[in-house]
């Protein structure tokens, strides 16, 4: 065994689990094939609108290797439940949302490209695939909507019979007559019409189940490439099968990306379950690329017309905003939530604005359902604001930097008028360090150069917050929350001294065996590699709520130190019985056990020993044994924030933009390795420069057909297309409510940079008169801007 490493908490420690990533000995949930394993193909509707008359599955029943077909009308007629919608949202009128059913097979219409309308089982993928070409779908066309602004205009189709309107919920946060006072007395109103753009979630592995049940004991194992795997027993198994969650176990194994789609029930996971028990085989589905554009959660898509007000000098007195939401065809797991309760509660932003008002609408239509993706909400809001505050900015002939600084927030706690206190920060410091990594003060020179070789350059700014880890319980559940938010830890101590630590967070990525087992060995003071993180299995780990919203290590990490808390405690009991002393007098540091002023130790292992050998141990007053759990609700968000500045070069003949440099400094409050953090935010970047530049998902506004449904129409970021990123973790201030001091930070990069890069831009363009662009910026949609504004003037 290793030596106790004393100072891994900051440390820069190289990944425990990457070795076999790299090594290719991870296990995804398709490396996983079971006794008797088939294999599921799902055959899905060509069109976005349509009534089912009828389903033969005849001939594709004597295709060679099916095993079973079922359809919609076999899960209704075992009473299989619809998919639900985990958070509710009340109009403001007090009328709950509206929730049409969310079949896990279509049964009489089909409501989005890619809607499922039959599972084939079949001995292999080929005999499964062979079949589903067999079945014969007879369907009535019907018309569909697709485009979010006008979803809800009078006289457009219903994507539900019973949402003749296509509206989910009207929903309003702030003071409405605060706002609107301030308003009518502003020096200058700053007004932007927004599209923030739909997006496809990619993750490098794509979805996947395999579900078995067992004739033994009646119960299934769901293998599941999933980001909360108690989350989904619980959907699952209560509100969609009805079964009890003991007779359900999800598995998640290795887990390659989510980003946010991975966190929700999905159909595919159900009808597998249930078919499992239908056939008495395991059966396994793996999403294929083109499949999962029509069939994983998509993000974002919000239509917005955003308000400023100011006075003379430059201060914000008001925001007002009006956003249209799209859901899809169906509500998602945790749709409801994310253009509301995860979105407008930022529009503060880091500024000291005194009034705000938010009205969302969200709409059904004819597409892919939406979620939460990467940020869920926080990207929309800074999107919204900082886009606002560049704007007011150059309309009123102020440096961006220094419109921010005249509103930053600067004394803390801050109740924002949007229902969130921040608990600290020092956005002006942060700010400062990012002009002077991005070395603003030589932009000029280096604008002269680019314009002796024919380019324009500009320069964005982004100073964004997020809140992290969606805390607390019973605020949340007042809010609409159908489900708890704490986090549990708990801690099993072997007799030799090392440690398996069993967290309700989930890794996708994000390198939780190496994080948390730093935690964990730095407060024992044993070796990294004597601790085991366990996690994504709910037949071994206590009930937790999975990784979603950058809430592992402020959450996940807070239970494990409470966990680790009632363990010192018993630990020194233990060792005050061997040393003859009291419980009081022992201290605990760096792996030892002293009484206090003496000689007197014991080591960590021996006191781990004498729990489970108990041969001189206090059997009257404790039990044998080391282990210990505990749950962590917060009592608060924690608020990371920084600023983001991003150089950018245009080529004004043909509209492509280049990043120069992108600056990006962070607060994090404390870091616990700083290497896995800067991965972090390397990776949110790239994602938010490619909503920026890149991607876009686009449905035909006719038939409802999605026309970028493949990497030949869909443009994902490649590494050409980024620059050499300069990022920088701020010293930072602390989270002063969780026992770490951290905030989280796995999606900070995406929540900061759209609004950098639209900001450079616009700043770069500014000379030829071009005001505003959306997302993304493609060289077509840059020149086109260019030519509008030369013909303009």
């Amino acid at each position: 065994m290793n030596a106790p490493e004393t100072h891994l908490i900051g440390a820069s420690v190289e990944r425990k689990e990457d070795y076999r990533f790299l090594t290719g000995n991870g296990q995804y949930t398709d490396d996983i094939v079971l006794p008797q394993q088939t294999y599921a193909v799902f055959l899905r509707s060509p069109y976005a609108h349509a009534k089912i008359n009828t389903i033969d599955t005849t001939a594709a029943k004597q295709s060679p290797g099916v095993v079973a077909i079922f359809t919609g009308a076999d899960m209704a007629a075992d009473n299989v439940g619809g998919l639900p919608c985990g958070w509710l949202i009340h109009s403001t009128d007090g009328k709950p949302m509206n929730e049409p059913p969310h079949p896990v097979i279509a049964h009489t219409k089909v409501r989005h490209v890619g809607d499922q309308v039959a599972l084939v089982i079949a001995d292999s993928i080929k005999a499964a695939k062979d079949a589903a070409e067999l079945i014969e779908v007879d369907y009535d066309v019907l018309p569909a909507v697709v485009d979010t602004a006008h979803a809800a205009d009078a006289g457009q189709p219903a994507v539900h019979d019973e949402v003749p309107d296509n509206v989910c919920y009207n929903w309003g946060h702030g003071d409405k007559a605060a706002t609107d006072a301030a308003f009518a007395k502003a020096a200058h109103v700053t007004t932007l019409d927004i599209v923030n753009n739909r997006l496809i979630p990619n993750a490098i592995e794509p979805r996947a189940v395999n579900a078995s049940y067992s004739a033994q004991d009646d119960s299934y194992t769901l293998y599941v490439a999933n980001q909360n795997p108690h989350v989904e027993r619980l959907l699952m198994a209560a509100f969609v099968l009805s079964l009890p969650e003991s007779k359900l176990r999800v598995i998640a194994p290795d887990v390659g990306g989510g980003f946010g789609s991975k966190i929700f029930l999905y159909a595919e996971d159900v009808a597998l379950t249930w078919a499992s028990k239908k056939i008495r085989r395991p059966v396994k589905w793996t999403a294929e690329r083109s499949e999962a554009f029509v069939s994983d959660a998509h993000g974002r898509d919000h239509v917005t017309k955003a308000e400023l007000a100011l006075d003379a000098d430059g201060r914000f007195l008001a925001m007002r905003i009006h956003t249209t939401a799209n859901m899809g065809a169906y509500l998602s797991t945790f749709a409801s939530s994310v253009p509301t309760i995860l979105y407008a509660t930022l529009l503060a932003g880091q500024y000291a604005t005194p009034a705000i008002y938010a009205e969302v609408k969200a709409v059904f239509t004819n597409t892919v359902p939406v979620d939460a993706y990467r940020g869920a909400g926080r990207p929309e809001a800074t999107y919204v604001v900082e886009r606002l505050v560049e704007t007011a900015a150059r309309e009123l002939k102020l440096d961006p930097a220094e419109i921010r600084r005249r509103n930053f927030i600067r004394e803390f706690p801050y109740a924002t008028p949007v229902g969130l206190t921040y608990d600290t920060g020092d956005y002006e410091t942060i700010l400062a360090r990012s002009l002077e990594l991005a070395d603003v003060k030589g932009f000029a020179a280096r604008r002269q150069e680019s314009e002796k070789n024919g380019k324009l350059r500009g320069l964005g700014y982004s100073c964004y917050i997020e809140a992290c880890g969606l805390a607390p319980s019973n605020i949340a559940g007042a809010l609409g929350a159908r489900a708890g938010l704490f986090e549990v830890g708990q801690i099993r101590v072997h007799p030799t001294g090392s440690v398996t630590v069993f967290t309700g967070s989930h890794s996708h990525g994000q390198g939780h065996e190496t994080t948390f087992a730093q935690v964990v060995a730095e407060r024992l003071g044993i070796a990294l590699e004597s601790v085991e993180i366990v996690h994504g299995d709910t037949g071994r780990i206590p009930f937790g709520m999975g990784t979603y919203g950058s809430r592992s290590i402020a959450v996940g990490g807070s239970a494990i130190m409470k966990a680790l808390d009632k363990i010192e405690t018993k630990a020194k009991k233990i060792a005050a019985h061997l040393l003859e002393a009291a419980a009081e007098d022992i201290e605990f540091k760096d792996g030892v056990f002293r009484v206090a002023g003496t000689d007197r130790t014991k080591a960590f292992a021996e006191i781990s020993l004498a729990a489970y050998v108990p041969h001189n141990y206090p059997l009257d007053v404790l039990e044998p044994g080391l282990e210990e759990s505990a749950f962590y609700d917060p009592t608060n968000f924690t608020y990371p924030s920084g600023a983001y500045i991003c150089e950018i070069e245009v080529d004004p003949d043909t509209g492509v933009c280049r990043i120069q440099q992108f600056t990006a400094v962070d607060d994090f409050g404390n870091v616990i390795n700083p290497m896995i953090v800067e991965g972090q935010v390397h990776g949110g970047l790239a994602q938010g420069i490619g909503q920026a530049m890149l991607e876009r998902c686009v449905y035909d506004n006719e038939s409802g057909q999605l026309l970028s449904g493949s990497y030949m129409d869909y443009a994902m970021p490649h590494a050409s297309d980024l620059p050499d990123f300069t990022v920088e973790t701020a010293k930072g201030t602390p989270c002063t409510h969780n026992p770490l001091g951290v905030k989280g930070c796995g999606e900070a990069g995406a929540i900061g940079s759209p609004p950098a890069v639209i900001n450079a831009i616009l700043d770069a363009l500014a000379p030829l008169g071009v005001t505003d662009l959306q997302m993304p910026a493609t060289p077509h949609r840059v020149w086109s801007a260019i030519h509008a504004a030369k013909q303009a003037h």
